[in-house]
């Protein structure tokens, strides 16, 4: 038991979790500066991330991953149930209502450890050839990407739709599709453009698109942009950020929360947290080349990566006008519960593969089978 427990504490990787901490304190720290119960309300979203993080941490997932398809196709019919028992807020029907309680449940939320892992389970149970996917596997996979598209758009959460299909297709080019493929693809991404904006797109969805397309931004990217400028290089001191204490800015603690941290700590601030969002994002990388032949734990790793750059790349696009506004968090960073611990499950997942990587492959039953 001690060689046991001295082995998972040797690939438990340290380093993931000291790249989480600071993007945590600090955000905490500003979300107090503008509004001190709602920093308090975060501190309990931290505690229920950390539970799950440990519960994810624990559970025997290698042993259980053939419950996987399961976990992702009871998934879906909560995404289905959505259109026939959904509650609507803000004109879209995205949440369902737990029976004999006032606590309404996000699927689209929910749903992203269950996509990637079928993901991980998909390419691990099948991996490519050296010339990659041919048009058999890659329909295949593709299938498992679009009907969760397909049914999160029609809630309508095209953000959240967009960034289930960027993950997908994502780690199917790094794992690896026939070039052919990518290109039949493009030509016809390019003649669908225009009939997709046409008649996929909702009103609401149009004018985002055209407010970013405008020469003047939206009000909400105008007093973004004033705050991000005002910042300077330095920054400034809290009393000081007229543009979150005087309310000009919505939504400074979650959607715009990065135009309030760079009003507050300047420029070289901005630089500071886009470089600690790299390190992670990079570090996930590194975790995908070293385990080669682990295609489990590299979709794994590579699909959390790539949430994580999808989440903050849109978000500080879209406070400094260069991406339509989408109401996307910036990751572990804006105020919520949802997302947070969503990421935290997800990174549990990802320690315990590592942690038990070593202990599964050596005492598993296929293995001391071969052995013999």
């Amino acid at each position: 038991m001690v060689w046991i427990d001295r082995r998972i504490l040797t690939h438990f990787d340290f380093t993931l979790l000291l790249l989480i901490l600071p993007i945590m304190l600090l955000s905490n720290y500003l979300i107090g500066d503008v509004n001190e119960v709602l920093a308090k309300k975060q501190l309990v979203y931290y505690a229920v991330g950390i539970i799950v993080f440990w519960i994810a941490f624990l559970v025997p997932l290698r042993e259980y991953k053939w419950l996987i398809p399961a976990i992702y196709w009871f998934n879906i019919t909560l995404l289905i149930s959505v259109d026939f028992f959904g509650v609507s807020k803000l004109g879209a029907k995205r949440w369902l209502e737990i029976p004999f309680t006032h606590f309404t449940l996000q699927p689209s939320e929910i749903f992203k450890p269950a996509f990637i892992l079928m993901l991980a389970y998909i390419i691990h149970n099948n991996p490519p050839p050296k010339e990659g996917y041919g048009w058999k596997d890659f329909l295949t996979i593709s299938f498992y990407i679009l009907l969760p598209f397909i049914l999160i758009a029609k809630e309508p959460d095209l953000g959240t739709a967009l960034i289930l299909l960027i993950i997908g297709y994502g780690v199917l080019f790094v794992v690896g599709v026939n070039w052919k493929i990518w290109a039949t693809l493009a030509i016809f991404i390019a003649l669908l453009a225009p009939l997709s904006y046409k008649y996929l797109l909702h009103d609401y969805q149009k004018k985002r698109i055209q407010d970013f397309l405008s020469e003047k931004p939206s009000y909400h990217v105008q007093q973004s942009i004033i705050a991000i400028g005002s910042g300077g290089l330095k920054g400034k001191p809290t009393e000081e950020a007229t543009q979150t204490r005087l309310r000009f800015l919505p939504i400074a603690t979650s959607d715009f929360i990065f135009a309030y941290y760079v009003e507050r700590f300047g420029f070289f601030g901005a630089i500071g947290l886009v470089t600690l969002y790299a390190f992670l994002i990079l570090h996930l990388f590194s975790i995908y080349n070293q385990l080669k032949g682990d295609y489990f734990t590299q979709v794994v790793a590579i699909s959390i990566s790539f949430l994580l750059f999808t989440y903050m790349s849109i978000n500080i696009a879209m406070t400094i006008g260069l991406a339509p506004v989408v109401g996307v968090p910036l990751p572990l960073f804006s105020y919520g519960g949802s997302s947070f611990v969503t990421f935290m499950a997800l990174f549990g997942l990802l320690e315990h593969l590592l942690a038990f990587r070593f202990r599964f492959l050596y005492n598993s039953t296929h293995i001391h089978k071969r052995a013999l």
